[in-house]
């Protein structure tokens, strides 16, 4: 049995009391008056000796976790429709069979510590655990707000997991050129312009699919990515932030080929010229699966290892930082949000290029001179030579 006074949070000035008591917890806030709060603790306490205090209103009236966690997906948050979808198919999978028909105030931290412990045994990556991590502690911590619970238990689980290092195989200058050969011949060459813009921009492949032909620049020479297609909807990029992107004198005039291909095919069938940049016959958006295949389909042609559609992303990458080119550009190019992600992501993929400067070290470097003062031009050097030339006494 105890029951406690607290400042929650701490510095805030407003006094809640913790009961706990025959394994059960309640918590109730009081406000500003810490006195108050001592009071209330006291009277609580002899109830609790005498058996007349009600521990079960708290418990009973906490929802279960996902009615609560239901609940707080339909909340209005600055999320993109992709990341709450990923979080509502989180909790589905991974959350709800363990803990949706559990009270939240009843779920312990040993409850957490050993649900993280099996997803780590089923062998769940790094990064969908941490997922799992966010969703359920943002319901648990809108609890807390909300006073449905003293604490939130996953605050201060820590898991120390070894996280899987990015897999990136990239296609070097060579290949991609064979690669980009190959789709012009595939399927009257319909997949070769995705492909080659995705090696002379690094554009994700749901940007590549939401390109618009009102964001292509051929004055500036240069793409304004501003959406990304995934799961089924447009939405912002990645990291929310819009960015101008190069493109080479080949990409630009392939695109205006491209550009003049579509206008007469839409005039043939009588339809609109289609917005999207990378449209299928029909004038519809570029679908991701078909173009997955179709490199996969070029690959083999050519007898090159199968790799993924972002590998492509990765060649673009690669290939710039090998041949020299600023980082900080690549990386802005890219989208990352600090440079820090270019270095971690591609820096091992730079060793050597820069021997020539280390080799420099080498270079005899001419001595350090010190220009030495003229001793007819100097006062002091002569008052000093007069000096050690007297005769000592």
């Amino acid at each position: 049995m105890g029951v406690k006074v607290r400042e929650r949070p701490k510095g805030s000035g407003v006094w809640w009391i913790f009961i706990d008591h025959q394994g059960k917890r309640k918590a109730k806030k009081v406000g500003k008056d810490r006195r108050l709060a001592n009071e209330v603790a006291k009277k609580i306490e002899a109830k609790l000796v005498l058996g007349e205090f009600d521990m079960k209103g708290g418990e009973d009236s906490c929802p279960a976790f996902r009615q609560y966690a239901e609940r707080w997906l339909r909340l209005s948050r600055d999320w993109k429709e992709s990341t709450r979808i990923a979080y509502e198919q989180t909790l589905k999978k991974h959350v709800y069979p363990h803990f949706g028909k559990r009270k939240l105030n009843t779920i312990r931290r040993k409850d957490l510590k050993a649900f993280f412990d099996s997803l780590l045994l089923k062998g769940m990556a790094t990064e969908t655990m941490g997922t799992v991590r966010t969703v359920i502690s943002g319901v648990m911590t809108h609890a807390v707000e909300s006073e449905l619970m003293d604490s939130n238990p996953l605050r201060d689980i820590r898991m120390k997991y070894k996280s899987k290092q990015l897999e990136v195989d990239p296609l070097t200058g060579e290949e991609a050129e064979k690669l980009l050969k190959e789709a012009k011949k595939y399927q009257g060459g319909i997949y070769h312009l995705p492909m080659l813009c995705a090696l002379r921009t690094g554009m994700r492949i749901g940007e590549i699919q939401a390109l618009k032909w009102g964001d292509v620049d051929f004055n500036g020479r240069f793409i304004h990515v501003k959406l990304s297609w995934r799961n089924g909807i447009l939405s912002n990029t990645k990291n929310k932030k819009r960015r101008r992107v190069d493109m080479s004198p080949q990409l630009v005039a392939t695109l205006k080929d491209v550009r003049v291909i579509q206008k007469r095919k839409a005039l043939k069938q009588g339809r609109p010229v289609s917005e999207w940049v990378f449209a299928n016959e029909e004038g519809a958006m570029l679908h991701r699966e078909s173009f997955r295949n179709a490199l996969n389909r070029c690959l083999e042609s050519v007898g090159l290892r199968r790799i993924r559609v972002h590998d492509l992303r990765h060649s673009y990458a690669t290939i710039r930082l090998l041949r020299g080119h600023n980082v900080g550009d690549v990386s802005y190019q890219l989208g990352h949000s600090s440079i820090k992600i270019t270095y971690d992501v591609y820096g091992h993929w730079i060793p050597g290029k820069f021997k020539s400067e280390v080799d420099e070290l080498d270079e005899r470097q001419p001595s350090a001179t010190y220009p030495q003062p003229a001793e007819q031009d100097s006062p002091i050097s002569k008052s000093f030579q007069q000096l050690i030339n007297q005769p000592i006494k």
